[in-house]
């Protein structure tokens, strides 16, 4: 004779089970507080997300606005002679940009030599442009390229600080309730034990 067997319960079906309101009479009012906290932890992580990371998004654009307007203010574009052919320092597991030492005139007047990276072979003599500060100092200054991954970085961070923020309340609410639970069931064993003795 074959049976049917019931499906497997999976952890997410017990999860939903256990914090669904229904009517159950076993249910304490600290079970209807664990599964209406957990309805909003959820519910203001939905919410949450998309207005964090809009703001998130909009915050590090500005500021990546006003990071490259001031470089404008202090950051020059001046042309450097390369006097060595391009050099690319091979390393595990890709190759470096090439790189050749190289002369340029400083904002300031000054000679200055360096490292600067080059194009692909290179040769002696050739020139490169290159961003300096007024010293004649090489600096990196942001690329507009380069904000659109600022911008994903910050979304990342905003969304993980809100689901650790949410986490954290969470597991705090959860400890306050199994304690209140705890001693819930402590009074109740009070209550019952006596009558369950008087049987024996």
């Amino acid at each position: 004779m074959s049976t049917t067997r019931r499906p497997r319960a999976t952890w997410l079906g017990r999860f939903l089970r256990g914090n669904r309101p229904d009517h159950n009479p076993l249910r304490r009012p600290v079970d209807y507080a664990q599964s209406a906290i957990l309805a909003v932890l959820i519910a203001g992580f939905c919410v949450g997300v998309p207005l964090l990371g809009r703001a998130a998004a909009d915050s590090m654009y500005s500021a990546s606005v006003r990071e490259m307007q001031s470089q404008r203010v202090s950051d020059y574009r001046v042309r450097a002679t390369l006097l060595d052919p391009s050099v690319s320092a091979a390393t595990y597991p890709v190759s470096t940009v090439p790189e050749a030492n190289a002369r340029w005139v400083a904002p300031d007047g000054r000679t200055v030599t360096g490292v600067v990276s080059t194009p692909t072979d290179a040769p002696a003599g050739s020139t490169v442009l290159i961003w300096t500060d007024r010293s004649g100092q090489l600096v990196s200054p942001l690329q507009p390229g380069a904000v659109g991954a600022r911008e994903g970085i910050a979304v990342l961070g905003a969304v993980t600080g809100l689901g650790g923020i949410e986490s954290v309340a969470g597991w705090l609410a959860l400890g306050a309730l199994n304690r209140r639970r705890m001693a819930a069931w402590d009074a109740d064993w009070i209550t019952t034990e006596p009558r369950w003795t008087s049987r024996c």
